[in-house]
């Protein structure tokens, strides 16, 4: 297991960030190969209304989320810097507080998610033969939020100290568990809607095992009783590295809400189209997801080592590389994107046709703009790893402003379509905050 852990403070930046974050994007791979198996599964099986239940449902699960890996990515970005510093002590510290700190807060989501899942759904007027589906998907996926943050926290481990390898392999081993039990729950067991969510929470249950397992067999992060408990100081500094994290999710989150809103007005048959596209959301996003982790730790390890002149570097490599891939991305879905999203969607001749035409149109909009999201990703990152996760919160805040506005007002103007540059204007707000953050966070810590 240890073989499985690299030093990013020794080596080409480039062939670094981008060998670490391979084996990320394959997770995210098989990741996203679930979420869209259960997708198929339900569209497929179920029809055209439990998959416009599972798209009202997509952006509240999405924000519990959020919160979640907002908290422990920024719990990983002090492992990373006591990583690269040598500090192994403290990093057991940090890494027991953080595992408290996460415990309490999933026992909080969960009773939150729990009581506010009915109002949600109502506020955001989904309709009402969906709505059942809808928060039955959601008080099921709720209950498991202690599953949800145990993963993410060990999977942050994991990757603060350059292991990339062990989240691909946990990511393997749940997606094969999530398919098989999909496959069962739905269409042999006929528990619906329900299936499907129980399906993603035990697969999320293994993998979290999975990495469980191959933590506790390295030696330096057996953690001691005094290591698991709560230091002021330290939770203190965890929160106010996670906590700006979370809260930029949860407000990107309460934007998406509101597209939903908007969209839940336009019927269910544009409610499909616009959930099958956000579906593949997920495949454009994976690359740049892996890059960003790559960043957090490239950056945070350089900065605990002090080697500062590496973090630019860096940064130039990762830009690079992150444009490319996504304008590979971006052609990939423009040529075959009506063949992938035809695999979502069953129903009538006439009910296919309509709800194609609607996520086709939305695939090809955020396909143009995808280096745009790429580097929103390597910056916002870079700045979360040096240290300051406040200037990327003020970005997911102006996201939020952005996805707002233009959603409900555009629709007035251009009709239903202005819906799809909702998130493209969210997306080019964020990197006009983040690129001049950089530079004014390099600025100052790099050259005090």
């Amino acid at each position: 297991m240890a073989a499985h852990m690299k030093h990013m403070t020794e080596g080409k930046p480039g062939k670094l960030i981008f060998a670490f974050a391979l084996p990320l994007m394959m997770g995210n791979v098989f990741q996203q190969l679930y979420t869209v198996v259960d997708t198929m599964v339900v569209g497929k099986y179920l029809g055209v209304g439990a998959l416009a239940a599972l798209g009202a449902a997509d952006w509240m699960n999405w924000m519990m989320l959020g919160i979640i890996q907002g908290f422990t990515q920024g719990f990983a970005i002090l492992m990373a810097h006591e990583f690269g510093a040598g500090q192994y002590e403290n990093l057991r510290r940090v890494i027991g507080n953080s595992s408290v700190l996460s415990a309490l807060f999933s026992l909080l989501l969960v009773i939150i998610g729990q009581l506010l899942a009915r109002p949600v759904l109502i506020l955001l007027q989904t309709p009402g033969d969906i709505l059942p589906d809808s928060l039955l998907y959601l008080q099921i996926m709720f209950l498991g939020i202690p599953v949800v943050m145990a993963y993410n926290l060990l999977a942050c481990i994991l990757r603060s100290l350059g292991d990339g390898k062990t989240p691909l392999q946990a990511m393997v081993f749940a997606s094969l568990t999530n398919i098989v039990l999909d496959l069962l729950f739905v269409m042999v067991f006929h528990w619906g809607i329900a299936g499907a969510a129980a399906a993603t929470v035990i697969a999320q249950m293994a993998s979290g095992l999975f990495c469980m397992y191959h933590i506790s067999r390295i030696d330096m992060l057996h953690l001691q009783k005094g290591d698991l408990c709560l230091r002021v100081g330290l939770s203190w500094k965890l929160l106010g590295l996670g906590f700006p994290m979370a809260f930029q999710n949860c407000i990107i989150a309460v934007g998406g809400m509101i597209v939903q809103f908007v969209i839940n007005g336009f019927g269910v048959i544009f409610i499909a189209g616009f959930t099958a596209t956000n579906k593949l959301y997920g495949i454009l996003e994976i690359a740049a997801t892996s890059y960003g982790y790559a960043m957090i730790t490239y950056v945070g390890q350089n900065l605990g080592a002090g080697k500062h002149g590496r973090i630019r570097r860096g940064m130039r490599a990762a830009v690079g590389i992150a444009v490319v891939t996504s304008l590979v991305i971006a052609a990939v879905m423009l040529v075959f994107g009506r063949f992938i999203l035809s695999g979502f969607i069953s129903g009538t001749p006439a009910e296919v046709e309509q709800t194609l035409q609607v996520a086709y149109f939305y695939l090809a909009v955020m396909s143009v703009f995808l280096p745009v999201l790429y580097i929103l990703h390597v910056v916002r990152s870079a700045i979360q790893g040096l240290g300051n996760t406040g200037l990327p919160m003020l970005s997911g805040v102006v996201e939020f402003l952005m996805r707002t506005v233009i959603v409900l007002f555009l629709p007035l103007a251009v009709g239903e379509i202005g819906v799809f540059f909702a998130e493209i204007a969210a997306w080019l707000g964020a990197d006009v905050v983040l690129v001049i953050s950089y530079f004014a966070v390099t600025g100052k810590v790099l050259e005090s």
